[in-house]
């Protein structure tokens, strides 16, 4: 490890690959750090589907292109992913195979020339005059300050920015926050028996298990869809609400019940819907999926309403159609579809922290409200902020500047060249 780079990209999830591989790939030496032993994020210790490249609906158009199209083909083109057309509301997704995405990740970064750390954890920054110049590493080896002429805070839960003093919303602030789930794969699936069941009867079974006492189901929907395997599923249905996942304790209690659903649900499945007869549980994820945490305030806050109208700016960077899909503490899902041609655009002043320079956001962390994030958390989204984030990284410390001064015009020109939409 040297002792500085140009770029530093904390999280290697979805936004932190995307972000450090197109970083590398503009020239700037770049390292990425995740606390992990694996790249990917959720897009590899959670889910197997890539949501928000299209737009729902009938018609339904691509949106996102660039870095996270290029993963998306690569894994097509070696026969582990497959376009699923989506009856749950959130539209066509990217099924593919996570053991087959690490790999492609670790592939992307090695030949960009990322300097990768994996079981790696941020543990301070050093901000000098408004502007984070450094960050604290620890790990195995011990602890480390690297300098950084860019940080890219891809952690999901913000905590570069955090530590650097950034205004957040923060769940212990007591507004909403949407619930965690940890998804499960079940093999021996008799997936002509199983697809019979549609969803509402499939809905239906589950409320009624619920209302019998036998089971304990604090979800009373949720789906499995298949994966690049026959006769295994992945399986949606876990719910555990009102967590604050910066809080170890709470993240620790989350583990523990997830996976106690997990055995509940499968239950269910087994005794109560056909085709899982015979089916076994044969993973959990490895670490919980949490879709929101502490978002940042940044020089413009996307907005309920300007998702809902399909607005446009200036200085978009990326776009978005994914409904807001409200996880909350009930036993349903809140759904809300784009207006206005069914897509809006992620400004990049979404991506700039308030009070501090140096330093972008990518990914579920970025400057949004709560409706407005629930829509574009989505991995394909998230994908695109990612590669709009490290491309800025890399203009900055090139022109000797901040991100916040790097002209909006010139990054929208650049990421059109590398295929962005």
């Amino acid at each position: 490890m040297n002792d500085g780079y140009d770029v530093i990209v904390v999280g290697a999830g979805s936004a932190g690959s995307s972000a450090a591989i197109s970083a590398a790939r503009l020239g700037a030496s770049t390292l990425l750090v995740d606390r992990l032993a694996f790249m990917g994020g959720t897009s590899t210790a959670v889910l197997d589907t890539f949501y928000a490249f299209y737009t729902p609906g009938e018609r339904p158009r691509r949106v996102v292109g660039g870095l996270g199209w290029e993963v998306a083909r690569r894994l097509a083109a070696q026969g582990v992913a497959f376009e699923r057309p989506n009856t749950y509301g959130a539209g066509t997704g990217v099924t593919y195979d996570a053991e087959a995405l690490k790999v492609l990740w670790e592939r992307l970064a090695e030949d960009a020339g990322v300097e990768l750390l994996l079981h790696t954890w941020v543990t301070g920054v050093r901000v000098d005059d408004r502007r984070v110049t450094a960050i604290r590493l620890w790990n195995k080896g011990g602890a480390k300050w690297v300098d950084a002429t860019v940080v890219i805070d891809a952690s999901g839960d913000a905590d570069v920015s955090a530590m650097a003093g950034v205004p957040h919303d923060a769940p212990s602030d007591g507004g909403a926050i949407q619930s965690l789930s940890t998804l499960f794969k079940v093999a021996n699936v008799d997936m002509e028996a199983a697809s019979a069941v549609k969803k509402a009867e499939l809905w239906a079974r589950m409320a009624e298990a619920a209302a019998s006492g036998a089971y304990a189901l604090p979800r009373i929907e949720g789906s499995w869809h298949r994966t690049p395997y026959e006769g295994v599923a992945l399986v949606h249905m876990t719910r555990i609400p009102n967590v604050d996942a910066t809080d170890p304790e709470q993240l620790t209690r989350a583990e523990v019940e997830g996976r106690r659903q997990v055995q509940e649900y499968h239950r269910f499945l087994r005794d109560r819907v056909p085709g899982f007869e015979r089916s076994v549980v044969v993973a959990t994820s490895p670490a919980i999926g949490v879709r929101e945490s502490r978002r940042i305030h940044g020089d413009h806050r996307l907005t309920r309403d300007e998702v809902l109208g399909g607005t446009r700016f200036d200085d978009e960077i990326a776009l978005c159609g994914a409904p807001i899909e409200d996880h909350g503490p009930g036993g349903d899902t809140a759904w809300q579809y784009v207006g206005e041609g069914g897509l809006y655009g992620i400004p990049y002043r979404s991506l700039l922290p308030l009070g501090v320079d140096g330093l972008l956001v990518a990914g579920r962390c970025f400057s949004a409200t709560h409706d407005a994030h629930a829509s574009a958390r989505s991995m394909a989204t998230c994908m695109a902020m990612g590669q709009a984030a490290g491309t800025a990284a890399v203009m900055a410390a090139a022109g000797g500047t901040v991100p916040r001064r790097v002209p909006a015009d010139m990054l929208r020109e650049r990421l059109a060249l590398d295929g962005v939409l």
